[in-house]
């Protein structure tokens, strides 16, 4: 297998690129964050591959980071969705808005993307909600967490005070926007306590 590819950039025709390897050139699919991050045209790039074998040939699909390969392997084991639904969803979403709207459970982003229907959507909600976690350990809090948003501190005070994640994202899910630290942690424990 083929874990990691590094060369000359030769060309970008999106969502392939070719990077020339000592004279053998690699076709690559990229997820379009990659994309966006890739250096100029004979400029040396580094990625993280992961590679398919099917009857119709060999395919190989490059990642800027190891999240986003993991990611990537982890949405290939979701009943449906192939190599092209999965590149739609990180060319759609970060990993961790991803990660976000998993642990969060909204679909709606997820329909967002060219190609992912209402069912699609709730089934990658479904079948991530515990593989994704896994795969990207502590990435699910701290995704729960937006910018200038108080929802991760939130999070780690119920975490600390004994709840489990799932409960934590839960309660948190219930909260209005914009809601402070104290007043979230009041209005989460009140949640959880009804529960």
């Amino acid at each position: 297998m083929i874990g990691r590819i590094t060369g000359r950039l030769a060309e970008k025709n999106p969502p392939q690129i070719l990077i020339d390897v000592s004279g053998v050139g690699y076709e690559l699919e990229v997820p379009m964050s990659t994309f966006y991050g890739l250096p100029a045209t004979g400029q040396t790039v580094s990625l993280a591959t992961h590679m398919a074998v099917r009857e119709d040939g060999h395919f190989l699909y490059g990642f800027a980071s190891e999240d986003e390969r993991a990611t990537f392997r982890q949405l290939l084991k979701v009943a449906g969705i192939g190599a092209r639904t999965a590149l739609a969803v990180l060319s759609g979403l970060s990993v961790t808005d991803l990660a976000q709207a998993i642990a969060l459970q909204e679909s709606g982003r997820l329909i967002k993307i060219p190609g992912i229907g209402k069912k699609t959507a709730e089934r990658l909600l479904l079948e991530l909600r515990d593989k994704l976690p896994k795969a990207l350990p502590g990435l699910a809090a701290q995704a729960a967490a937006q910018p200038g948003d108080d929802r991760g501190d939130i999070i780690n005070a119920l975490l600390a005070l004994g709840y489990n994640e799932k409960e934590a994202l839960g309660a948190v899910k219930q909260l209005p926007d914009g809601v402070g630290v104290s007043d979230g942690i009041r209005q989460a424990l009140k949640g959880l306590s009804k529960a």
